[in-house]
């Protein structure tokens, strides 16, 4: 009896309808930098809370294929919740007409 290998196939990610919301933005930067929401001032740096680039490119990642615009160089330029939710939401404004 033969097996195949595990699928590698990606479950569908949902695209979004909104921007980020500052406490799903706020949730999602927790999670990966291992952190309780609670822990995250929206003006501390990231960086110094514990969140590395790779970290930030996973995010990235995940929010483009969501539909969000995010751009990494942007993020990292400026790696706090308050400056992160401008940027997503200021991309998420100015997507072409039409894009969901």
């Amino acid at each position: 009896m033969t097996t195949s290998p595990p699928s590698r196939t990606r479950a569908r990610t949902r695209q979004r309808t909104r921007p980020l919301s500052e406490g799903e933005l706020r949730q999602e930067v927790a999670a990966a930098a291992g952190l309780s929401p609670e822990a995250v001032p929206g003006d501390a740096n990231l960086v110094h809370l514990g969140l590395g680039s790779l970290e930030m490119m996973r995010l990235v990642t995940r929010w483009r294929r969501q539909g969000v615009p995010a751009d990494f160089a942007e993020l990292a330029g400026s790696p706090t919740l308050e400056a992160w939710h401008r940027h997503l939401t200021a991309a998420w404004a100015a997507r072409a007409p039409g894009v969901e």
